[in-house]
């Protein structure tokens, strides 16, 4: 089981720079590249609303859970 992130799905439909969401949210641009590619282990509820408030979005438009094997993996 993997829960896939689709950031960078969100910032190019809102064209918009990890640097600038980085900015908006109040992380550093490299804790948002560790989430943007799947690699973080956590992720805190105020960060994610962080993001759904700048990004106009839903936490399902951010992640989504993948079985194993799937692709992107």
């Amino acid at each position: 089981m993997s829960i896939a992130v689709d950031i960078d799905v969100m910032l190019a439909k809102r064209k918009m720079s990890v640097g600038e969401l980085a900015d908006r949210i109040g992380i550093t641009p490299a804790n948002l590249a560790v989430l943007k590619n799947g690699r973080a282990k956590a992720v805190r509820f105020a960060t994610l609303a962080a993001l759904c408030e700048v990004l106009e979005c839903q936490p399902g438009d951010l992640l989504r859970w993948e079985a194993e094997g799937a692709a992107g993996e």
